[in-house]
């Protein structure tokens, strides 16, 4: 450790202001000196970044640096070599990954796919992220130089973002991807009722018996619970006799949902498949009131495991049977007036009927600060 490092290290703590290291970083990268921002950070995080609540200071000071190496014009390698070093590495790989995705040229990212990374490491697990971050922003993986061979190759498919498509699929359309600086994020938030016509209550629905809702339904949804402030309810039910698809407003009204206890009748859109799949990308990648999410490639994984729970496709069924599966089905979206749904921007009420009538999934969720 050189010794202006070290000073910084055992001084963190007792500033009172950030802002001149914030300013020695961007000097030292402006002279070309990305090793330094890195060993910096790597030293920070050795000596703060493994505490329960990490002083402020280290978390403003470390994700500038962070935000500095990886969307700055540097070496990129240095971004990797923070990840493979720092100990908190795997969970600062997803982040790193959708930062160079975001704001570096793809020739520029060959570099992280080069050399040995160590199978379950930080490193593997930037690669993987790295891969779908790109594929969210449409970039043909399998034929990119010095991408395409790890991309393609079968050893990481046991990883869990192997799972999914080296390519977006219809019902993914455009992503709704943040843009980043060195000092923020900014994101769109797709959240409420997509355009469209309400559905009146229609024929009276069949008895419901309902059933166990698989545990994938709310993947997309769980850190508003568990690093925020939301609620959620999933349910799913099977009607007596197949339940008709403009009956849907009429069976979600005689439900017993908690989300709707004790508001009107529900206001329910029928909406195409691609809205699901955007609010619940939206909730995994982005987070809700308090929580940051799981970034572009975990939320991406997140979302899709949704949308299987939801259709109700069987475990180890593959991506295209789980997209095939969403498209024969009938999508809603809902919202109501009751004191379950917070009323700010995350809620989230969707509702799917299978192509026979017999199964309706719902997913409720929402948060507020």
């Amino acid at each position: 450790m050189g010794e202006r490092i070290a000073e910084i290290v055992s001084g963190l703590t007792g500033l009172t202001d950030v802002n001149g290291l914030w300013r020695e970083v961007d000097r030292r990268l402006a002279r070309g000196d990305a090793a330094f921002v890195a060993d910096l950070g790597i030293a920070l995080a050795r000596a703060h970044g493994t505490a329960v609540r990490p002083a402020w200071q280290y978390r403003s000071v470390f994700q500038r640096l962070v935000r500095s190496l990886a969307l700055g014009t540097g070496d990129v390698a240095q971004a990797v070599r923070l990840v493979a070093e720092v100990p908190t590495g795997r969970d600062l790989a997803g982040r790193v990954a959708s930062l160079l995705a975001a704001g570096r040229p793809v020739a520029d990212l060959a570099v992280v796919f080069a050399g040995d990374g160590a199978p379950g490491g930080a490193v593997e697990e930037l690669r993987a992220c790295l891969v779908h971050e790109l594929v969210l922003r449409g970039v043909a993986v399998a034929e990119v130089p010095g991408i395409a061979g790890w991309a393609t190759s079968p050893h990481w498919r046991d990883h869990p973002l192997g799972w999914l498509p080296l390519e977006l699929s219809e019902v993914e359309g455009e992503p709704l991807l943040p843009s980043y600086s060195v000092t923020g994020t900014g994101a769109a938030v797709p959240f409420g009722l997509p355009a469209g016509r309400s559905i009146p209550p229609g024929e009276p629905v069949p008895p419901m018996a309902e059933v166990a809702a698989a545990d994938a339904v709310t993947e997309a949804v769980d850190n508003w619970v568990d690093e925020s402030n939301g609620r959620i309810e999933a349910r799913v039910f099977e009607p007596a006799t197949p339940l008709a698809p403009d009956s849907v407003p009429s069976a979600l009204a005689a439900l017993d949902l908690e989300c709707l206890d004790g508001g009107d009748v529900p206001r329910v859109v029928a909406c195409p498949p691609a809205h699901a799949w955007q609010v619940l990308f939206a909730a995994a990648s982005g987070g809700g009131a308090y929580s940051s999410g799981h970034r572009g490639a975990r939320g991406r994984l997140a979302a899709w495991n949704s949308l299987a729970g939801l259709v109700g496709t069987p475990v180890g069924a593959s991506a295209g049977e789980v997209g095939a599966r969403v498209g024969e089905c009938a999508w809603y979206g809902f919202e109501a007036d009751t004191d379950w749904f917070a009323g700010v921007v995350w809620s989230i009420g969707l509702a799917v009927l299978d192509p026979d009538g017999r199964r309706l999934a719902v997913l409720a969720a929402t948060d507020t600060d």
